[in-house]
């Protein structure tokens, strides 16, 4: 049997970590709805991305990826152990697929990188502590 690991303040950021799936979630279908119907305020066109699809393409992935970020962020912050790893396979979907569509959207682009890689690592290193973490309450 193994020692139980201590609870540790990043208990506190992988429910941050939830909360931040949701959010960037509910910005990731916005986003996508802007790529459907507005995709004059992109700072290019399509075909200057990295890679050449229409920004209706995009669209759907924003929208498909968000509601799958909010899904998931609500089975982190309930502490299941399969939502964990899931989130972050999906936050590193999301980097790279933000990365791709960086010239279009240079700044959110990178914010989302950013937060994918610390939803990342709050889930694989501190995700265990949540689960112990909710049973205090």
């Amino acid at each position: 049997m193994q020692p139980e690991r201590p609870v540790t303040g990043w208990v506190a950021w992988t429910f941050f970590t939830g909360g931040m799936l949701v959010l960037v979630g509910v910005i990731q279908v916005i986003t996508g709805l802007v790529s459907l119907f507005r995709d004059k305020v992109y700072a290019v066109r399509p075909d200057r991305l990295l890679v050449d699809v229409d920004y209706d393409v995009w669209g759907w992935t924003h929208i498909v990826l968000g509601v799958l970020f909010v899904v998931l962020g609500y089975a982190v912050l309930s502490a299941k152990r399969w939502a964990r790893f899931t989130a972050a396979g999906l936050a590193a979907v999301s980097a790279f697929v933000n990365f791709l569509f960086l010239p279009a959207y240079p700044v959110w682009a990178v914010i989302v990188i950013a937060l994918d890689l610390i939803v990342i690592y709050a889930l694989l290193v501190h995700g265990g502590e949540l689960r112990m973490g909710t049973e205090h309450y």
